[in-house]
């Protein structure tokens, strides 16, 4: 459903469902209801400014009647962020797609406490390209080639890629080895080596609820495929490393991290898996060791085999 409003600042217009019925009269009742607690004399200001629309972009009133609307779109109002110290740069742009090399720590979309502070907001605003629209997600602690769409009008022919997993990605990740393994779960160079030195597949059925943090490995039908492969053991002695190449089949919630954890090769930096450790503010010198290398599919446009690599580096990654 096509919002009325434009882009603003980067952000999209908000979309809110009204209630069919209930002990409100008016749109304006039932919205002081949700929010008039937090910021009343916003909310008036808005619908006194026009600001709050329906959807054929039309203001709303203070009069207007509930029933009048099924859906409403209006501004939010945006909290003051702290820029985080990352940057975003671009690997290519034409006039349908956008590839971004995306930083560690930022949001691939607006969400929670970072909407001004997230991959798409900071390009739209960076570039003037109030259509722009990710094609795909990467995690905020993870790095690496993101997809964009620039032109609604061939949107749809990239969207079909994703949903048909036409889409190949490639990933990095590096893992801490124990030189000694010993101890629980502690695992060498000469473990990595032998447990790797073929290609790995790891299937498994994976489940993340909205309201918790981590995903779940459970019975039942696969849902979750990534193929992994050790690239390199290296590093110091006292603190060896591997680096893997993972190529996942599926997208699923935190899938790379899950399978590395699974396999006992937890990703470095990773401060939820294997162990869930307790919150703390980002440490900008030590980002979650996982990239998306690279991207690769046909174009749809041109019928030709496309390809997009990451110019980014992991810091603990072995020579």
């Amino acid at each position: 459903m096509k919002s009325p409003l434009p882009v603003r600042d980067g952000v999209n217009a908000t979309r809110l469902r009204l209630p069919a019925e209930g002990p409100w009269g008016t749109a304006l009742d039932y919205m002081l209801h949700r929010w008039g607690h937090i910021d009343p004399e916003g909310i008036l200001a808005r619908f006194d400014g026009g600001e709050i629309v329906g959807m054929d972009g039309s203001p709303l009133h203070r009069g207007t009647p509930l029933e009048e609307h099924t859906f409403i779109w209006y501004y939010r109002t945006l909290p003051p962020e702290e820029r985080l110290p990352v940057e975003i740069s671009v690997l290519h742009r034409d006039e349908h797609l956008l590839v971004a090399d995306k930083p560690h720590f930022l949001p691939t979309t607006p969400g929670g406490a970072y909407i001004q502070e997230s991959a798409l907001v900071r390009l739209r605003n960076a570039l003037d390209l109030p259509d722009l629209i990710p094609m795909h997600r990467l995690d905020r602690m993870t790095a690496g080639v993101l997809l964009f769409s620039v032109n609604p009008a061939t949107r749809g022919k990239y969207q079909v890629l994703f949903e048909r997993r036409a889409v190949r990605k490639e990933y990095e990740c590096v893992s801490a080895l124990d030189p000694s393994g010993s101890g629980a779960g502690a695992h060498d160079a000469g473990w990595a080596a032998e447990r790797f030195a073929a290609p790995v597949v790891v299937r498994n059925r994976m489940e993340k609820r909205r309201d918790y943090l981590l995903a779940s490995v459970v019975d039942g039908q696969p849902n979750a495929e990534t193929r992994v492969s050790l690239e390199r053991v290296g590093g110091p002695a006292d603190a060896p490393r591997a680096l893997f190449r993972l190529e996942p089949h599926t997208g699923k919630t935190h899938q790379l991290r899950v399978h590395l954890a699974g396999l006992g090769a937890g990703i470095m930096h990773d401060p939820f898996y294997p162990v869930l450790l307790d919150q703390a503010p980002d440490d900008y010198a030590r980002p979650l060791q996982l990239l998306a290398r690279g991207i690769r599919f046909r174009d749809p446009l041109t019928g030709r085999d496309t390809e997009f690599r990451s110019r980014l580096s992991l810091q603990e990654a072995p020579a």
